[in-house]
């Protein structure tokens, strides 16, 4: 693929926080018309059969003998469980804030990363890392104190871990894989675990296939989770991962501000705070210091 000019990343990059901001309210309100785990069963499954279209034209790429085993392990992590755990996790809190919490992800990457990935810690780093827990302590403590579920909590940190998780996996085995096929098959694998999850614990008779539930889940499965990822792995073979990184901070802001819009959800002074000091949090392990990469140009050069 051809690089992308400077006016399509920040068109990219602009989309991408737009839409991954927009479904945590979108998610929450599909509630209302549907159990929680075959919903993230329903719409990943879409979005996986999307992407296999998009991915179909290399599919010599796909080496399914060889990679099920990085597909499946991918798809739990990053589909079964950060999906399912997040979708049942907002029936029990507000989507702003439970998105704040699940965006602790970022620190909990860098300190994986750091152990597992041999990938440095800077100052910056670790005070955004301390920053980040201390931002889920205040929410959590003030949550606790205003009324939010201590389950809603736990899953909301349990999503977060998964993911880093499946990040961390997909760093240490992406040389191996093409990440195109990579996220339509964990897509697919996660979302079957998912069904057999929800079809044990749920009905689907509980389902309400009206217009609103029916428009949010295709705009969720297109939008969100396909072209979503098309996107941003789009952007990642561009050379603008780090953009991706240093612009995430922006989605549990502006999922705030659209929860607010459309729960009508409210924010306390205490949660707010917490909600600074994550957002804080993950702009220092994401920042970039330009003079440590002027000075290490110059001694490369």
């Amino acid at each position: 693929m051809s690089p992308l000019s400077k006016r399509q990343t920040a068109f990219y990059l602009s989309f991408l926080i737009l839409v991954w901001a927009v479904n945590w309210p979108l998610s929450k309100m599909a509630l209302a018309y549907t159990p929680p785990v075959l919903f993230a069963a329903i719409r990943t499954f879409i979005g996986g059969i999307l992407l296999v279209l998009i991915a179909l034209p290399n599919y010599k790429k796909l080496n399914l003998r060889r990679n099920w085993p990085a597909y499946l392990i991918a798809g739990i992590l990053n589909i079964t469980l950060y999906y399912g755990l997040q979708t049942v996790g907002l029936g029990y809190m507000p989507a702003g804030i439970f998105s704040a919490i699940v965006f602790l992800q970022p620190v909990l990457l860098g300190i994986c990363s750091w152990i597992w990935l041999g990938e440095s810690m800077s100052l910056l780093k670790m005070a955004g890392l301390l920053l980040g827990f201390c931002g889920v302590g205040v929410i959590s403590a003030g949550g606790i104190s205003e009324g939010l579920s201590v389950i809603g909590i736990l899953l909301a940190l349990a999503s977060a871990v998964s993911w880093c998780l499946g990040t961390v996996f997909i760093k240490r085995i992406g040389d191996s894989v093409d990440v195109i096929w990579m996220t339509a098959v964990q897509l697919l694998f996660g979302s079957l675990f998912l069904f057999l999850w929800g079809g044990a614990t749920e009905s689907f008779t509980a389902i309400e296939w009206r217009p609103a539930f029916l428009g949010d889940l295709l705009f969720i499965s297109v939008f969100v989770i396909a072209i979503g990822w098309f996107v941003f792995f789009r952007l990642v073979q561009s050379g603008e991962a780090s953009k991706v990184g240093s612009f995430t901070f922006l989605i549990p802001l502006l999922a705030l501000c659209f929860s607010a819009l459309f729960m009508h959800e409210q924010v306390s002074l205490r949660l707010g705070l917490g909600m600074i000091l994550v957002l804080a949090s993950i702009l220092l392990v994401n920042v970039r210091l330009k003079g440590r990469k002027r000075r290490k140009n110059a001694t490369i050069h």
